[in-house]
C-alpha cells in the first residue's frame, strides 16, 4: 500500500484552493449585484441557480461518506443490489418535478415548516420543524462529519479529531457564503467526486482484471462478472442472509418509495436547492440530478464489490480485517490506499469533496429552518434581513460545532454508517410523507390529522421495531412480512416496517379528517391540473431514464 505522497498532497492542495478560489469569487460577484431581500438571498439563492448548478447541488449535497464509506461496504457485502437507493432515486426525481416541485413554487413555498404553517397551522409547523433540526444535527451532520473523517483519516493517516476539525471549518466557511456560494461550488465538487470517483472505479477494475492475468476496466469487468457473480442480482430473494436490509419487491415499491419520495420530495436539505429557481429551470436541475444518479452505483458500489472480489483471492491480505473480524466498510480505504501516486490525490480530493458539499448543503438547511421557522417567527417577529442574515451565520457555526462535539459518542461506526442513517430516519419518514402528500391532494385534511401523522407515525415506528421482542411474528412469515433474524426472532424487515407504518398513518388521517371538524382559517394549496404539464424535453428526458432503469432491473433481476 502506498503512502500519502507529496505528489498527493500538491493534488489536494489543488483541489482546496480552487473550490475555496471560486466560492470567493461568487461570494464577492453576488455581493456586489445583489437586490431583493437579503435572508431570502442568502437561504436560497433567489432566481440565481441554474439548472446544471441545481443538479449538481443536489447530487454534492446527497452523496457523502455514507455513500462512498456506507454503499461500498454494502456492496462488497451484499452486492448491486444495494444501488436500489441510487437507482430509484432517478425515478423518484422525476415524480418530485412533475408533481412536487410546481406545488411549492405556485404557493412560494420556501422551506418545509413554511408549508405545513400555510397548510396545518403553527403547531405542527413548529412541532415539525423540531423535528427536522434534531434529526439534521444529531443524525445527519453527526454521521456525515465523522464518518467523512474517518475516511480521510484511514487514506491520509491524519488523527481523526483534526480531520473533523478541517472538514467542519471547510463546510462552515463555504455555508457563511450563503446558498449561491455552496450551489456554485458544488458544481466543482462534484466534478471532484466524479472524476474521482470514476478514476477510484477503474484502478478497482484494472486491478481485478490482474486476478486473471488481464489489464484494463473492461477486462476487469468481466473477470468481476464471473468471480462475484452472484453480487450482481439486482432483486434479492427470501432466503438470502441480506433479504433483512433488502426485502424482495419492497426494494422496487413499498417501502422503498416512501424512503425516497420522502427524501427527495419533503426535505429542506433537497428541496432548497430548487426553490429559489422559476419551475422550469428547477425541473431542468432534477432531471440532471436524475441522469447524475444513474451514474452512481459506479462510483460507490462497485468499487465495494471489486474489493470483495480482490479479497477473495487475497490479494488484500488482512486490510479488510480490523483486529481479526471482517468490517465490509473498510472496502473502499482499503481501495484508496491502493492507488499510486497522484492518482490517491484526486480520489482523496473527491472523498473531501463529498463530504464538505454534504455539510454545507445540511449546515444551510438548519440555518434556514432555525431562522425563518424557529427564530423570526417565535423570538423576532420583526427582525430586519441583515439581521436574519447574522442568525443565520451564528446557527451555522453553532450545529457544525455541536456535531464536532457529540460526533464521536454516538458509536457511527460501529452501527454502519449508511445504515446509521436510514434506521433512524426511518422512524419519522413515513408520518412527514403521509403529511405532505394528502396535504397537497386532499383538501379535507386536518391539523389535528398532521398532528397524528407527527406523533403516531414515530409512536408506529418504534412499536414495530420492539414488537419482536414482545410477542412472536412467525405468522406473518407466509405472507412475507416477517422473516428469520438468523436467531430464531421472526422481524419485520426495516422497509416493510415503514410501508406499513405509513398505510397506518394514511388510514388515521383520513378517520380523523372525515370525523373531526375542518378548521376555516387554515389555507388549502393552490392546485390545478396545469401545474403537472411538462414540455417536450423533460417528457423525453423522464422516459429515457425510465427505459435505462427497465434495462438495469430487466438485465440483472
Amino acid at each position: 500500500m502506498n503512502t500519502f505522497s507529496t505528489l498527493d498532497s500538491v493534488v489536494f492542495l489543488v483541489y482546496f484552493v480552487v473550490v475555496a478560489a471560486y466560492g470567493l469569487w461568487v461570494y464577492y460577484r453576488r455581493k456586489k449585484t445583489t437586490s431583493g431581500q437579503a435572508s431570502h438571498d442568502y437561504f436560497l439563492a433567489e432566481g440565481s441557480l441554474t439548472w446544471w448548478a441545481i443538479g449538481a447541488s443536489l447530487i454534492a449535497s446527497n452523496i457523502s461518506a455514507e455513500q462512498f464509506i456506507g454503499m461500498s461496504g454494502s456492496g462488497y457485502k451484499i452486492g448491486m443490489a444495494i444501488a436500489v437507493y441510487e437507482l430509484m432515486a432517478a425515478a423518484t426525481l422525476v415524480i418530485v418535478a412533475v408533481f412536487f416541485m410546481p406545488v411549492y413554487l405556485k404557493n412560494r413555498i420556501y422551506t418545509m415548516p413554511q408549508f405545513l404553517e400555510q397548510r396545518y397551522g403553527k403547531p405542527v409547523a413548529t412541532t415539525m420543524a423540531l423535528f427536522w433540526l434534531g434529526l439534521y444535527v444529531v443524525v445527519n451532520l453527526t454521521s456525515i462529519l465523522y464518518l467523512g473523517a474517518l475516511a480521510i483519516s484511514s487514506v491520509a493517516g491524519l488523527n481523526v479529531f483534526a480531520c473533523m476539525l478541517f472538514l467542519a471549518v471547510f463546510a462552515a466557511i463555504i455555508t457563511l457564503g450563503g446558498m449561491k456560494v455552496i450551489g456554485y461550488t458544488d458544481v466543482v465538487q462534484v466534478l471532484c467526486l466524479v472524476v474521482g470517483g470514476l478514476v477510484t472505479t477503474w484502478i478497482a477494475l484494472d486491478l481485478v482484471a490482474g486476478l486473471g492475468g488481464g489489464r484494463g476496466a473492461l477486462v476487469g469487468a468481466s473477470e468481476l462478472l464471473q468471480r462475484a457473480g452472484g453480487h450482481f442480482n439486482m432483486v434479492l430473494e427470501r432466503g438470502n442472509p441480506n433479504y433483512m436490509d433488502l426485502p424482495g419487491l419492497s426494494t422496487l415499491i413499498g417501502g422503498m418509495l416512501i424512503v425516497n419520495l420522502n427524501y427527495w420530495g419533503c426535505n429542506q436539505y433537497i428541496t432548497q436547492r430548487a426553490l429559489g429557481a422559476d419551475l422550469p429551470t428547477a425541473r431542468k436541475g432534477l432531471l440532471f440530478a436524475a441522469f447524475l444518479k444513474l451514474l452512481m452505483p459506479v462510483i460507490v458500489v462497485l468499487p465495494g464489490i471489486a474489493a470483495f472480489a480482490l479479497d477473495q483471492s487475497g490479494a488484500l491480505g488482512d486490510a479488510m480485517r480490523a483486529g481479526g473480524e471482517l468490517n465490509p466498510d473498510r472496502a473502499y480505504p482499503t481501495l484508496l490506499a491502493l492507488l499510486p501516486s497522484g492518482l490517491k490525490g484526486v480520489a482523496f480530493a473527491a472523498l473531501t469533496a463529498a463530504v464538505v458539499a454534504s455539510l454545507a448543503g445540511k449546515a444551510n438547511s438548519i440555518a434556514t429552518i432555525f431562522t425563518l421557522d424557529i427564530y423570526k417567527h417565535h423570538f423576532n417577529k420583526e427582525a430586519s434581513e441583515q439581521r436574519l442574515v447574522w442568525i443565520g451565520r451564528v446557527s451555522v457555526i453553532f450545529a457544525i460545532a455541536l456535531a464536532v462535539l457529540i460526533a464521536p459518542f454516538l458509536g457511527i461506526d460501529k452501527k454502519g454508517g449508511f445504515q446509521y442513517i436510514q434506521e433512524y430516519t426511518g422512524f419519522v419518514s413515513p408520518g412527514i410523507l403521509a403529511m405532505f402528500l394528502l396535504g397537497f391532494f386532499w383538501r379535507k385534511t386536518t391539523p389535528a390529522a398532521a398532528m397524528f401523522a407527527t406523533i403516531g407515525g414515530l409512536v408506529f415506528s418504534i412499536v414495530l421495531k420492539f414488537l419482536p421482542g414482545m410477542m412472536d411474528l412467525s405468522f406473518l412469515a407466509p405472507i412475507g412480512f416477517a422473516v428469520d433474524n438468523g436467531a430464531g426472532v421472526y422481524e419485520i424487515p426495516f422497509l416493510d416496517r415503514m410501508f406499513i407504518v405509513f398505510c397506518l398513518v394514511v388510514a388515521g388521517m383520513v378517520l380523523l379528517s372525515t370525523l373531526g371538524r375542518q378548521d376555516g382559517s387554515v389555507r388549502r394549496m393552490q392546485i390545478d391540473r396545469t401545474l403537472f404539464r411538462v414540455d417536450g424535453g423533460f417528457a423525453l428526458g423522464a422516459a429515457v431514464i425510465c427505459v435505462l432503469l427497465g434495462v438495469i432491473y430487466g438485465t440483472w433481476w
